[in-house]
């Protein structure tokens, strides 16, 4: 059996010297394959090694409870620095102005003594700890803004401070979460001196806390969840220092997941138009061996090491530069990461996507492999005009061996398997509606009248006659247009997000902080200022949703799917009417002057989600006090109006004796706004305004970048798509040639054998648009809605015009391969036929 391989080798080493460029196909769809699941998981191992890693630091502790609107009492407190060292951190928002009367938003955040656990604060290029109480760190950003630098004067509520330094880095900035302003950095004795933390101001604690070696994060946080059942603590541990930098890539490590599936599968199907292709230029030659005595098991072998050889240097090429390219993203990606991770080498994911690529060839090899070993010689010499033989149990029982190795390894290296799976099967399912609708085709054509004209004649014949490859060329074709009307619709559909990030009714401007007793004075303040203004003022208090019905959110497992605002607090307030940018649609209305049992007014799509509906029970902790409360009306909320919009909305006398403040919101009179800003500033120092325009652009900004990434990386699947295509008609060339010299023998001119192919493809593609089109918005959907959780709102000109525009695009292609048959000469080509 030895000698035979050795054999095998030998005969395929001499034959591919001088064939090697007809596997020219196989090495560009495994390469691709290959290089981008290599490149996708050995980024994705990078950045979230790095956030494991650096899990401590990027907390700033083994373990950080956080509180809303207060601070942990002696008893709490106590209790936490038992477990281990503490560390106190305060912020808020508030307005940094300049001696010139210039003001910016800013995140202040008080540190004690102790602030950093783990990490390193750097300031001017030096390691420091908190400054003194009448000093400061500010952001770099901050300083360019105002034009502040140091030993400069930056006023916070009632009180200046020196700036001190520039802040270099702050190891738990990624761990804070999204801000609306650059950081400034005080000591717990600055913050006390600026007046900012009243009764109801808006401020988060966080205690760090370092543990022993020995101690266990998730022993700690049960036993102070046990001793502390109602103090409503947010807790979070070093395994996920930054949750919400996690879920970003767990989604887009799923999205780019569904790229390099689809474009392995799909690269898989080229691999299997382009070993079909090169076989059939070698049907002279496996028939001549056949005829010297070769066996099939022979032609098998020799193939078989050809086929390998090539696989396996285009695997290796593809791990080289999947390896290499995260280095380069991360470059680009510059301060778009959460974490810049250096260069090295990820085995886990080489090795899986190696093993992708090499049974995805072995798979998509094997039949038109089978096929050429199985063909009696006869046959080898008149295949043009014989059908294909069906491939042999063996066969088929390797392919699915293959096909279920290729499952079994994306669900069992997943972190969802589900999700792996369902992504596996719709790919599948697509390529065999493809493949269906091609014998379809194929049957149709067979079946329908024969047209007069003869150009269309031919075109109808081409499609069913032996040797055609309609079914590949459905496959290739359809694939194409699904991915061209997916990237179509994903695009659009961000695109809208965007717009909506820009509401015609948005607000100008957000106040926060007023003191609940001003309102008057501040209501009078803005009326004078700016009397053409819009004003709205509401209550705003911060609390968490405990329960509902009968569940409590602490015994969930995990939170029901768009259940975002079970996590952790959200804004609370109360109103005697329904506030603006809502409408009642179940249950009623609380009178105005209502003082019973506490009821919740509930946003509609929460309650679905939750399965809630009129008179069931939500819990609601507002400042470490449970509120059971009876849900009284369900509230349709108009978000895009980027007003004041409260899922959970109580009546007056439930929380208007707790301590809070107030938040406006004001719109219109914009030449009086500068004037406006700083007459709130003076006379409410501890307010806060937001500049909804600075806003918007910034969520603007993040969504063009979404898109642009999801664009490069779409396109992976888009240039598989078109491999696809280039196989089939590499595989039906020998056939077509064929026709074509037939053709010209008969008489026919360059112009009607071209215009025959026109034809053919042309009907192949108008089949194929409506099914590319519900395939493709499908699988839009699936991406906007299930994955990044966004509006489905795709433009559908563009869609259309993006499918007609993809549909020539892929006609020129097939045109462009039919070129070549035209300069065929009848008397050459019948001699090597």
């Amino acid at each position: 059996m030895s000698g035979r391989w050795a054999f095998a080798a030998r005969l395929a080493r001499r034959d591919l010297n001088r064939s090697l460029r007809g596997l020219r196909l196989l090495f560009l769809c495994i390469f691709l394959g290959v290089a981008t699941l290599a490149a996708i998981g050995s980024l994705t191992s990078a950045i979230t090694g790095e956030l494991a890693d650096r899990g401590r630091v990027i907390l700033g502790g083994d373990l950080q409870v956080g509180m809303s609107q207060r601070r942990a009492t002696a008893e709490e407190r106590a209790a936490l620095a038992r477990a281990g060292t503490l560390s106190e951190t305060i912020r808020l928002r508030s307005m940094a102005r300049a001696a010139d009367g210039s003001a910016v938003l800013a995140e202040l955040k008080a540190v004690d003594a102790l602030y950093p656990l783990y990490g390193t604060l750097r300031v001017d290029g030096r390691p420091a700890r908190a400054p003194t109480a009448d000093a400061i760190f500010i952001a770099p950003e901050l300083g360019e803004r105002l034009s502040v630098g140091r030993g400069e004067t930056l006023r916070f509520g009632n009180t200046d401070f020196r700036v001190a330094g520039i802040v270099d880095e702050e190891p738990d900035r990624i761990g804070e979460g999204f801000t609306l302003g650059p950081v400034a950095i005080v000591s717990s004795e600055g913050l006390a001196r600026t007046g900012l933390i009243q009764p109801g101001s808006l401020y988060d604690t966080r205690y760090r806390l370092k543990l022993p070696p020995s101690s266990d994060p998730k022993a700690v946080t049960e036993a102070m969840k046990a001793r502390f059942p109602a103090a409503s603590w947010e807790f979070r541990d070093r395994d996920r220092g930054a949750p919400g930098a996690s879920r970003f890539f767990d989604r887009l490590g799923q999205f780019l997941t569904l790229v390099g599936l689809a474009a392995l599968i799909i690269a898989g199907i080229g691999v299997s138009n382009g070993v079909a292709s090169y076989l059939r230029q070698k049907q002279d030659g496996i028939a001549t061996l056949k005829m010297l005595g070769a066996t099939s098991a022979d032609i098998g072998r020799v193939y078989f090491v050809q086929i390998g050889l090539v696989t396996l240097a285009a695997t290796l090429c593809g791990l080289a530069v999947g390896a290499l390219l995260p280095p380069l993203a991360i470059a680009i990606a510059g301060d778009l990461l959460p974490v810049r991770p250096g260069f090295q080498l990820h085995p886990l994911p080489l090795l899986v996507s190696a093993a992708y690529g090499l049974l995805m060839a072995l798979m998509f090899v094997l039949l038109p492999l089978g096929r050429a070993r199985r063909q009696p010689v006869a046959t080898l010499f008149r295949e043009m005009i014989a059908e294909n033989r069906t491939p042999d149990r063996r066969t088929l029982l390797m392919v699915a061996g293959a096909g279920a190795a290729i499952v079994a390894l994306a669900v069992g290296t997943s972190d969802n398997p589900l999700f792996a799976a369902s992504i596996i099967g719709a790919i599948a399912g697509t390529v065999l509606l493809l493949a269906g609708l091609g014998w379809l085709v194929r049957r149709a054509a067979r079946a329908v009248p024969r047209p007069r004209r003869p150009l269309l004649r031919l075109a109808l014949t081409g499609l069913h006659r032996p040797g055609a490859q309609t079914v590949g060329l459905v496959v290739a074709l359809g694939l194409a247009l699904t991915l061209f009307v997916t990237l179509a619709a994903v695009q659009t559909s961000l695109s809208a997000e965007i717009d909506r990030a820009v509401p015609e009714r948005a607000p100008d401007q957000f106040v926060l902080d007023i003191p609940a007793t001003e309102r008057a004075r501040f209501e009078g303040l803005v009326r004078q200022t700016a009397p053409a203004a819009d004003l709205n003022v509401v209550p705003n208090l911060r609390g968490t949703i405990t329960a509902y019905g009968n569940t409590r959110v602490a015994d969930l497992k995990a939170l029901p799917d768009g259940a975002w605002f079970l996590r952790g607090e959200r804004g609370v307030t109360y109103s005697p009417g329904v506030p603006e940018g809502s409408e009642v649609v179940a249950g009623t209305w609380w009178p105005a002057d209502y003082r019973g049992r506490p009821l919740v007014s509930l946003d509609r799509e929460a309650a679905e989600i939750l399965g809630l509906g009129v008179g069931d029970r939500m819990t609601v902790s507002v400042l470490g006090r449970e509120i059971e409360a009876r849900i009284a009306s369900l509230r349709e909320i108009h978000w895009d109006t980027m007003g004041f919009n409260y899922i959970l909305v109580f009546p007056p006398s439930t929380l208007q004796s707790a301590p809070h403040n107030l938040a406006a919101t004001i719109s219109g009179d914009v030449a009086r706004q500068p004037e406006l800003t700083r007459a709130v500033l003076r006379t409410f120092p501890s307010a806060s305004i937001v500049d909804v325009g600075e806003l918007i652009s910034e969520v603007g900004t993040i969504l063009e970048q979404m898109a642009a990434a999801i664009l490069v990386a779409a396109s992976v699947a888009v240039l598989a798509g078109i491999a696809v295509l280039i196989g089939a008609l590499a595989a039906s060339r020998q056939a077509r040639s064929y026709d074509s010299v037939i053709l010209k023998t008969l008489g026919a001119t360059r112009a009607q054998v071209l215009g025959t192919q026109v034809l053919e493809y042309a009907l192949i593609a108008l089949l194929l648009s409506g099914a590319a089109l519900v395939l493709g918005l499908t699988g839009a959907w699936f991406v906007i809605v299930q994955l990044f959780e966004f509006t489905w709102s795709p433009d559908w000109a563009i869609i259309l015009a993006t499918l007609g525009a993809g549909a020539f695009l892929t006609l020129t292609i097939a045109l462009l391969g039919s070129l070549p048959l035209l300069n065929l000469r009848p008397a050459a080509a019948l001699r090597s036929l």
